[in-house]
């Protein structure tokens, strides 16, 4: 901590001199430490993947998901503290029923991730509570076709084609840029999608981890489910065959 912030960081409601908020700071920092998170919008829909760290052999595989359903048609995948992740998730997922409840449709994802920005965003003004260490990528398919968000630990929220949380996703983000999002289809992205999980957790290959991937779009219907296991294994073993190539 350096000597002008010294003090400016015991609550969230205070600015610094030059108008930090360090509390704010300290979650992006805890999104810096968890596993990578992807998601990639392309003509046909939405995938979410996440690489999620093995932290003891004794866990039960495919337990503890990070990647969770806000409603049919929406999914949401974090990287932060995992806690905080489902919290903001029974959120959207209240917000999302309260829509459905008043106006009998299924809730807009730009309303959803409007609700759920502003109470993220609550919780950097009062000295009472601290930020959300989580950055949450929410993707889905509405009537205005296939979307993708970022909220971040402040409360802004901004629309991606491509999407990338979490400790590799600076790396993630480039190889993102190189992939032409409008052509591909959503099988193609979960290829792609692994190829790219695999890639950014080779620099902390000592951890063991798990590809939890799921998708919404044409092939699902519209809804937000997981990715086959016949379709994720074959996409994990073209992503081992494509880093060994890279390597």
């Amino acid at each position: 901590m350096t000597s002008i912030g010294t003090g400016y960081d015991l609550s969230a409601s205070t600015y610094s001199p030059d108008g930090r908020i360090f509390q704010v700071e300290y979650a992006n920092k805890a999104v810096e430490n968890s596993g990578t998170a992807i998601g990639l919008r392309v003509k046909d829909g939405i995938v979410l993947a996440v690489e999620k760290i093995v932290h003891s052999k004794l866990l039960v595989p495919d337990a503890n998901r990070r990647i969770q359903s806000v409603d049919r048609h929406i999914g949401l995948a974090t990287a932060g503290f995992l806690a905080d992740g489902r919290h903001l998730a029974n959120r959207a997922r209240d917000d999302s029923s309260n829509y459905r409840d008043t106006y009998r449709q299924p809730p807009p994802l730009k309303e959803v991730i409007s609700r759920l920005s502003m109470y993220v965003q609550a919780y950097t003004l009062y000295s009472s509570v601290r930020p959300f260490g989580v950055s949450t990528i929410v993707g889905g398919v509405d009537v205005n076709g296939p979307q993708l968000y970022i909220i971040e630990p402040s409360g802004i929220s901004y629309g991606y084609h491509g999407a990338a949380i979490g400790k590799g996703r600076q790396l993630a983000k480039t190889e993102i840029e190189k992939l032409k999002l409008s052509e591909l289809s959503t099988r193609e992205a979960v290829t792609e999608a692994a190829r790219i999980i695999y890639l950014v957790h080779d620099d902390a290959k000592e951890k063991e981890f798990e590809l939890e991937m799921t998708w919404i779009g044409d092939e699902t219907n519209g809804l937000h489910v997981p990715v086959p296991k016949d379709l994720l294994a074959d996409a994990e073993q073209k992503a081992k065959a494509a880093l060994e190539n890279f390597d």
